[in-house]
């Protein structure tokens, strides 16, 4: 059985690593959530005060920098571990969210990332969600989405996921925070978020996430056919 890559690209908070990570296990692939990764680069750099202006500050933090992936149990996904300290639920928190683009749009990051990843899915068989994984990170990915919502539906979204997890965030805050990344990922010099030119559209407004897994389960199998 041939294997691919799956690219899901897209604005944050529109379901990518949801969907990713169940279809990741629905088709036996590995499940790559890249935006974590860069969460903790950004978790990092505040931990350590690492000035983001500074370049020599920062090749030097992120040689220090050591991120991994080791399946949860209880959770059913893996959790970030950020040199063997398990980060997972840190760098979900809100002020990680308020740097990570800018953190992100950071040549010497991306490019580190995106060597990373790269590595990580030399034998194809991933699902890998972020910002410019069709455009930069695997051009060559067969399956390509890429992911849009209304901006007060995600940020409604994003609300809840911050409830559940004991924190209390105002809905205007976090609007303002998902424009201001919109601006930064879309903007950036390095892999800035845009659409492939082979990717398919899907606006999840108003889809479940089953029905979000469905219709990229039935891109890649309709894809897979004609491989």
């Amino acid at each position: 059985m041939k294997k691919t890559i799956i690219a899901l690209d897209g604005h944050s908070s529109c379901g990518k690593s949801t969907t990713a990570k169940q279809v990741a296990k629905k088709l036996g692939y590995a499940f790559i959530d890249t935006g974590a990764m860069y969460r903790a680069v950004s978790l990092y750099f505040h931990d350590n005060h690492i000035t983001l202006t500074n370049p020599k500050e920062v090749e030097k933090a992120l040689s220090e920098v050591h991120i991994t992936f080791h399946f949860n149990e209880h959770r059913g996904a893996s959790d970030v571990y950020l040199n063997g300290l398990n980060v997972e639920e840190e760098i979900r928190k809100m002020y990680i969210s308020q740097m990570v683009s800018e953190v992100s749009a950071i040549t010497v990051v991306r490019k580190a990332m995106v060597a990373q990843q790269q590595k990580m899915a030399k034998h194809r068989g991933v699902v890998m969600d972020g910002r410019d994984i069709g455009t930069k990170v695997f051009p060559d990915a067969e399956v390509k989405v890429f992911m849009t919502a209304d901006p007060t539906i995600r940020a409604e979204r994003r609300q809840q996921e911050l409830l559940a997890k004991g924190e209390m965030i105002d809905l205007d805050i976090i609007l303002e925070n998902l424009k201001k990344r919109d601006i930064i990922d879309s903007t950036r010099e390095e892999g800035p978020l845009s659409q492939a030119e082979d990717a398919v559209l899907m606006d999840t407004s108003f889809m479940t996430i089953d029905e979000q897994v469905d219709f990229v389960i039935q891109l890649h199998d309709s894809v897979l056919a004609r491989l």
